[in-house]
């Protein structure tokens, strides 16, 4: 049954009876009995059938939903089993989203010395593909927002305050935001070329959010799903950019730049770990929510970002 199950998981991600089956290494024959025996064992049809894969079924939807819920379910044993045996192993898939994506490698370099026989993933996604993902099983754990668009099925460990700054070239200031500011309202920097993450990211709508409380709205001359994007299109005097505290442990002050904390309003959201609510925990995601909870991460994460702030902010460097 587990065999059929993962089959038919196939299925549903590459929507194709050739391609699920290469994925499985298996014939298409193989795939497609398989599945037609799991009809036959269920007695409910689970794909719409036509000259290609057609979809499934309300009923093949549900079976979906606990092939899911029983293969992570026998993850989870393998998991425990082995852990009793050998300690805690295995492969650790994270997803995160890209303006976390500077505070996973603290937080793996931490886990790897806790649990050196864990191996661990990394790609990003928007929070809102990581909600599925999650509830899909085809994540272990995550680093997201956990209190802006609340989260569910999940439990979570706090990593840190996410902020917002105006990361601008000193040029395009010049009229909008006076000489010397040490703060800009979220209503100026509307007034200005931004370069912003696309809207299926959490904080552009953040941000979209933050502009409508300022009673602006605002057309970005760049959208992106990268935060290092943000930070070039500044460095090159494209745009200026709404950008998270945490990007800047990763890039470098420059005298043509100015970052000034965004206010009116000034707004902060919590991101941290999260991972599938079950009992009893899987244990890969378990060892990595004890890891993210440890002052050796979180305090790293602060201490990095405080001193970046630091840099930026340092006489004889921007702002």
């Amino acid at each position: 049954m587990f065999r059929k199950f993962v089959y038919l998981l196939a299925l549903a991600r590459e929507q194709h009876f050739g391609r699920a089956a290469e994925a499985c290494h298996v014939s298409q024959p193989t795939l497609s009995n398989a599945i037609r025996q799991l009809e036959e064992d269920l007695q409910v049809p689970i794909v719409e059938r036509g000259q290609k894969f057609g979809g499934f079924t309300p009923e093949g939807l549900k079976v979906l939903e606990y092939a899911r819920r029983i293969l992570a379910e026998r993850d989870g044993l393998r998991q425990e089993l082995a852990a009793l045996a050998e300690g805690v192993s295995g492969h650790l898939r994270i997803g995160a989203i890209p303006t976390a994506l500077p505070a996973v490698t603290p937080l793996l370099a931490r886990f790897g010395e806790r649990f050196p026989q864990i191996r661990a993933s990394v790609s990003s996604h928007s929070s809102r593909d990581i909600q599925r993902e999650l509830d899909e099983f085809s994540l272990d754990a995550a680093v997201t927002y956990l209190d802006n668009e609340p989260l569910n099925n999940v439990r979570m460990v706090p990593l840190y305050s996410e902020r917002y700054y105006l990361l601008a070239p000193r040029a395009m200031l010049a009229g909008i935001v006076p000489e010397g500011a040490e703060r800009v309202p979220w209503g100026a920097a509307s007034a200005l070329r931004l370069c912003l993450l696309t809207p299926d990211m959490q904080n552009r709508r953040i941000a979209d959010s933050a502009f409508r409380m300022a009673g602006r709205t605002v057309e970005p001359v760049i959208e992106t799903n990268s935060i290092i994007t943000l930070y070039t299109a500044a460095r090159y005097g494209t745009c200026a950019s709404v950008v998270p505290g945490l990007l800047l442990t990763v890039v470098s002050p420059h005298p043509d730049l100015l970052l000034l904390p965004l206010t009116e309003p000034d707004l902060t959201y919590v991101v941290g770990v999260a991972y599938a609510d079950r009992e009893p925990p899987a244990p890969l995601s378990k060892a990595l929510a004890t890891v993210a909870g440890e002052e050796a991460v979180t305090g790293r994460i602060a201490a990095a970002v405080a001193g970046a702030l630091a840099a930026w902010t340092r006489p004889g460097t921007p702002p």
